[in-house]
């Protein structure tokens, strides 16, 4: 099968692509999903800091969850053109919906991060503050991973194929960028906590993501080939490399805490662009559309033709 994919060229009318390329940029979408991961990761690990006495922890991961669900949010309101589209998609709450319910979740997770971050750095209301905070690291759970079902949802080949995992590896690549974040801003001594999240994350952001390359899925070819390709072999080297850092030597020196926090949330952004323009290409190439069209064709007129021999063999 392999061999005759290799052999046959599929074209479509007037040689135009069967699916239409998502026209998304890169520095809006993929932007948005990684900043949103990092708030996310970081609202959890500000959550755990606030209640173990780490000071200096909680307010660089709570200033920096506010920061990056900043960023997401104006990449996201660029790539609809106009604020009030955003807020149009808050008429309605609509269940069946990633788009809606991406919507609704970040409308109750950014105004608790941003009033946990206030009340720690002003010291007003800080049962408050320490309530929302609490409430920033539950919705951000979901903010860490709505985004891979956000991407799923859509026809185009590699990010539907991957729905079963592009959730683990989301969830992954958020922790992974959370916590080497943290650890590059925290003191050393109060890092840990962010220094475990990063090493955990990296490692489940590199074993799902192998996974997903791995799943026998034509269109997983854009995972390992072309841009796509490049950046998920970039990231893998990031991440792995930074883990490895901050897990031998980032409880002993600032500076391996600093390089390895950095390089593990860079293999996570590399992740998410590589992700993303995997996707893309796996719109140009019809072959992605017709080979599994027609294996599922082939498989269904097997089973009739099987359910006919049984029949009339009774």
């Amino acid at each position: 099968m392999s061999r005759r994919r290799e052999r046959e060229e599929f074209t479509s009318y007037y040689g135009r692509p069967i699916l239409k390329e998502p026209t998304w940029e890169a520095a809006d979408i993929a932007g948005y999903i990684f900043a949103g991961g990092v708030a996310a990761a970081s609202s959890m690990l500000a959550a755990g800091a606030q209640y173990t006495r780490r000071p200096a922890l909680e307010r660089r991961a709570k200033l920096t969850a506010l920061t990056a669900i900043s960023v997401s949010a104006a990449a996201l309101v660029h790539d609809l053109g106009r604020p009030e589209r955003f807020l149009n998609m808050l008429r309605v709450a609509k269940p069946t919906s990633p788009m809606s319910m991406g919507s609704w979740i970040l409308s109750v997770y950014g105004p608790l991060a941003g009033a946990s971050a206030a009340a720690n750095i002003t010291g007003l209301f800080p049962a408050a503050g320490r309530a929302c905070g609490l409430g920033a690291a539950v919705s951000g759970s979901a903010v860490a991973t709505y985004t891979a079902v956000l991407l799923a949802d859509t026809a185009v080949p590699t990010w539907h194929d991957a729905h079963e995992i592009l959730p683990f590896v989301f969830a992954g690549s958020a922790a992974a960028a959370g916590g080497g974040i943290a650890a590059a801003l925290a003191p050393v001594p109060e890092a840990g906590p962010a220094r475990r999240m990063a090493v955990a994350g990296a490692l489940l952001e590199t074993v799902a993501s192998l996974r997903m390359e791995r799943s026998g899925h034509l269109s997983t070819e854009t995972l390992r080939e072309g841009r796509g390709g490049t950046l998920m072999r970039l990231s893998k080297a990031f991440s792995i490399g930074g883990a490895v850092g901050l897990a031998l030597g980032g409880h002993r020196s600032r500076t391996v805490s600093v390089v390895g926090g950095l390089a593990v949330a860079a293999g996570s952004a590399l992740l998410r662009f590589g992700v993303f323009e995997a996707g893309k290409a796996s719109t140009r190439d019809p072959k992605y559309v017709v080979v599994p069209q027609r294996e599922r064709l082939n498989a269904a007129e097997a089973a009739k033709r099987e359910a006919a021999g049984i029949d009339a063999a009774a």
